[in-house]
């Protein structure tokens, strides 16, 4: 009997939690809840100046010296890119100096356009 009671205050208990977590949204006021994932959110486009010093296609990065990018508070450096595109590849030759657009994937810097 003991068993019982236990389980149907259990079981009681557990229902009123799940009600009350569905209905308190008072912390929540005001915020959107059509609002996009921040996955889904429109990535910022950083752009940047330098010399291609190596296009790995096979690799699917270019290693590029670039100019300081303002929009990430970066001075300049040389530093490898991922390539979104392979449309790109043929404006990524070594040697060649080029203006590059970019974004952050995830834990990448990805070129996205190149001038």
């Amino acid at each position: 009997m003991k068993r019982r009671t236990y389980t149907a205050f259990i079981a009681t208990m557990l229902a009123a939690i799940s009600v009350f977590a569905q209905t308190n949204t008072g912390d929540m006021k005001g915020m959107d809840m059509g609002a996009k994932p921040v996955a889904e959110a429109k990535q910022q486009t950083h752009t940047a100046t330098g010399t291609v010093k190596k296009a790995d296609a096979k690799a699917g990065k270019v290693t590029l010296q670039h100019g300081p990018v303002a929009s990430l508070n970066w001075p300049a450096m040389t530093m490898a890119f991922k390539v979104k595109d392979k449309a790109l590849w043929p404006k990524l030759e070594d040697g060649k100096k080029v203006e590059i657009e970019f974004t952050k994937q995830g834990a990448d810097y990805v070129v996205t356009g190149v001038k």
